[in-house]
């Protein structure tokens, strides 16, 4: 044993007087849970990397375990100090493993991702990522390990440290957007049909098949049940298996304004027919009350459809949605009223209507969901 004086332990020291008693390892394996999400991130078409500081053989260790790269290779801040950034931007969209790298290595890698027109999410808790954390496109601090330079750089910071939790959010995230997506898909038609029933009237020269009152009931009863029922929309099966949506993608593309277009047309020239056919047969106001009527069912059958953006609405997840459930049942109970009480009859020019005059309805929304489920069926 050298002397007390000394700072340097060598192998000359050591010559009696010590004993082996063995070697620790320690090993910090990843969560279950992190496994699991980094397989649904793939499926979701998120490419996760791993960037560490750690050497290259344990960086390779962690990966082979998480299934991030393929376990063999990893490329180290040595280099890449010796690329120039239009290799970077090469090497970053080839390999997801890079070791013993410095917090200047990070900030050149997210830069060589926005290069790739990659959007990225960095994860990081020490002061040193800091930087990465504050160029990413959204940075993610650690809630408990993470120090307070590390929060105050990111956008979010995870309250459990958790990486599932990430997965979480991107699931929530993308279900919040697609029943934004469903409401709009929902009002918009509906609002196009209640449109094309007043031009059509104008341009053929009849009698409005609804009044201004009429219409005005119909917006104020679907906007407030049938349209509040889709943002409680549970989420899709599919919806961790779409790849993530180009974020310069508008909200209505193509295919949306296509079935604006053909809802609108669809149960709007199906109102217009229904009462001209009845128009003759009846008096205007049952006319305008069968009218009615058919253009509410339309939207009711036509809320179904907007359950699934391109899936049919029938599935094990029907009733997940209590929301919905009611707000037919809400709908159904005001139209009830809207028909068949006196006092209704004489704010909106109502009445009463019974037997074959009650198939309309029926048929034009079982008429309206069939189109459109033949219609997304095409689409996929």
């Amino acid at each position: 044993i050298p002397p007390v004086e000394s700072t340097t332990l060598e192998k000359k020291d050591i010559k009696e007087g010590a004993v082996f008693l063995g070697l620790i390892g320690i090993m910090d394996p990843p969560r279950k849970e992190a496994i699991r999400s980094v397989k649904e991130c793939r499926e979701a078409g998120i490419r996760v990397k791993m960037v560490t500081g750690d050497h290259t053989i344990t960086a390779m260790a962690i990966g082979r375990q998480l299934n991030i790269g393929t376990g063999k290779t990893a490329i180290d801040g040595r280099s890449m100090d010796s690329m120039d950034d239009a290799e970077l931007q090469k090497v970053v969209m080839e390999n997801d493993v890079f070791a013993r790298t410095s917090p200047a290595h990070k900030v050149r890698l997210i830069n060589a991702l926005r290069a790739n027109n990659m959007i990225s999410a960095m994860t990081g808790d020490g002061v040193n990522d800091a930087p990465a954390l504050k160029n990413a496109d959204v940075g993610i601090a650690m809630g408990n390990k993470g120090t307070e330079v590390a929060k105050d750089a990111a956008e979010m910071v995870l309250a459990d440290d958790n990486f599932a939790s990430i997965i979480n959010a991107v699931e929530e995230g993308r279900t919040v957007y697609d029943n934004l997506r469903k409401a709009i898909l929902f009002i918009l038609p509906t609002n196009g049909a209640e449109s094309m029933v007043i031009i059509a009237a104008v341009l053929l020269g009849i009698a409005m098949p609804v009044t201004p009152a009429q219409i005005l009931w119909v917006n104020m009863v679907t906007a407030v049940t049938l349209a509040l029922a889709l943002s409680f929309e549970p989420m899709e099966s599919d919806v961790m298996k779409n790849p993530p949506r180009d974020p310069d993608a508008p909200i209505i593309g193509g295919y949306f304004l296509f079935r604006i277009i053909y809802v609108s047309f669809a149960l709007g020239g199906a109102v217009v027919a229904v009462f001209l056919t009845l128009q003759n047969q009846y008096d205007m106001v049952t006319a305008r009350t069968v009218a009615v009527n058919s253009l509410v069912a339309g939207q009711l059958f036509y809320l179904l459809n907007c359950r699934g953006l391109k899936s049919h609405p029938f599935g094990r997840h029907f009733f997940r949605n209590k929301a919905v459930l009611i707000a037919c049942v809400s709908l159904i109970t005001l139209q009830a009223m809207f028909t068949y009480a006196p006092f209704m009859h004489s704010i909106f020019v109502t009445t009463s209507i019974t037997g074959n005059l009650l198939l309309y309805p029926l048929l034009v929304g079982g008429g309206i969901f069939a189109l459109v489920e033949l219609e997304k069926l095409a689409a996929r």
